[in-house]
């Protein structure tokens, strides 16, 4: 599975290739044919040549927008050499800046309403959900490392190379805290703010214990323009 970052990269290239108007109107064609289409029947749509409709083609192939197979289009008797055939990836293209990461708290409401259980509470569901998707995404990140304690910075650096990925902008603002510049659940959390900065805080503190960073707490700290909760190291037993 690509990360975020493979994803957003992804998603420029894509972009990139579909800002050209030939490649676009290509690629409208192709998907609006519900089959998959030769080079002639693109180039005809287009009014272009077949070798230049094939150019462009293979361009939103190598970008992913497309697939190519050969075969030849439905209906049609195979003489010669078989057609080269294109037909749409299937891929969605989303860019967000700054970054923004619904997809996320869309996954953790799902998990809440389709646990299985009993729902009493919609927004106790969901908080569990929020804590157990963030301990799977921190014991994720303990699995790559060596068994032993995880003292406050490393844990520190180990969750924020996680949030980063998830566009939560991760500043260290000293060896002890990391403040988070970005809320990707925006502008969800102006909807609903108490709900969606509970599921918030509830995925935080769920990534730290899965990390098993007990030398680090999840502080809800609501800042304008930025992330609700912030990372903080616990005071040492007896300081």
């Amino acid at each position: 599975m690509s990360s975020p970052g493979e994803s957003r990269d992804a998603s420029l290239g894509a972009l990139a290739v579909l800002s050209e108007e030939m490649r676009w109107r290509l690629y409208s064609f192709v998907g609006a044919a519900h089959r998959p289409v030769s080079r002639e029947e693109a180039a005809a749509s287009t009014g272009i040549s077949r070798k230049l409709a094939a150019f462009h083609l293979d361009r939103l192939v190598a970008a992913g927008l497309l697939r190519a197979r050969y075969d030849a289009p439905p209906g049609r008797r195979r003489v010669g050499r078989t057609p080269k055939t294109y037909e749409p990836a299937g891929v969605d293209i989303a860019i967000s800046v700054p970054p923004r990461d619904h997809a996320l708290l869309a996954g953790i409401l799902v998990d809440a309403v389709g646990g299985g259980g009993p729902v009493r509470d919609a927004r106790s569901a969901a908080l569990r959900a929020a804590r157990a998707r963030g301990v799977r995404a921190g014991a994720g990140q303990r699995d790559r490392l060596r068994p032993g304690r995880l003292g406050m910075e490393r844990a520190l650096s180990l969750a924020g190379q996680v949030l980063a990925e998830a566009g939560f902008e991760p500043c260290r603002d000293s060896p002890a805290q990391l403040t988070l510049r970005n809320c990707p659940f925006h502008p969800l959390a102006g909807q609903a703010p108490d709900l969606v900065c509970a599921i918030n805080h509830a995925y935080l503190g769920g990534l730290l214990e899965g990390l098993g960073a007990t030398a680090v707490a999840a502080v809800a700290d609501p800042q304008p323009g930025a992330c609700c909760v912030r990372l903080s190291g616990r005071a040492a037993p007896g300081s």
